[in-house]
């Protein structure tokens, strides 16, 4: 209840910037608006009682969902199809991209998903399948992080800058782990807190 007050209410004052972020997308590069991915969820097996009742051909992590953000990249980003980490100074980026990317107001059209309960305000940040499944063999506690839904913002991500290594990575899983221990109505509202500055002040984004 308190992730969906905090969406509903998020959504119609951040309204107004997202009309502008997209007329300005529309106006400046060829391509959709809104870009959609699939992303890793939640991992309800991990209690054995429901992993009882369920079955899946394909071990995926979590229940896969459609992540919603402002595109802030060329539409030919990904022409081979594989899924690559952006990275500072990225060419594929465009320019109303750098300035949506720096203050996250390309995660914003995420609030729908939190209203739809594929999200949290506050968590672990969502990876791509294909990501999710390299990281899970080369990082043992990765996949502990599947055990809360996924979050817009989280403690992993006002503490570090994105991720261009294996090390980051690293760190961040420390910190989702270090959440999952404390997590709290009271923890969420300190980590939505610190992450205003990040936004307004363009902290660990590219």
């Amino acid at each position: 209840m308190f992730n969906l007050l905090v969406a509903a209410l998020l959504f119609v004052l951040a309204a107004p910037v997202m009309v502008l972020a997209a007329v300005l997308i529309r106006l400046s590069s060829r391509g959709p608006v809104v870009y959609t991915q699939v992303r890793v969820g939640i991992d309800r097996r991990w209690s054995r009682m429901r992993a009882l009742h369920e079955r899946r051909r394909e071990d995926l992590g979590g229940i896969p969902f459609t992540i919603f953000k402002f595109r802030s990249m060329r539409v030919d980003a990904e022409l081979n199809g594989r899924a690559v980490w952006a990275k500072q100074n990225d060419d594929r980026v465009t320019s109303v991209g750098r300035v949506i990317r720096k203050t996250r107001i390309d995660e914003l059209p995420q609030l729908y998903n939190v209203l739809i309960g594929d999200m949290n305000i506050v968590g672990p940040r969502p990876e791509r399948p294909s990501i999710f499944v390299r990281l899970r063999e080369q990082i043992q506690e990765y996949p502990v992080r599947q055990r809360v839904k996924p979050g817009i913002t989280g403690l992993a991500q006002i503490s570090n800058p994105y991720d261009q290594t294996l090390d980051d990575v690293r760190r961040k899983v420390a910190f989702d782990i270090e959440y999952m221990r404390r997590q709290s109505v009271v923890e969420d509202v300190w980590i939505m807190l610190r992450t205003v500055p990040v936004m307004l002040f363009r902290i660990g984004g590219w």
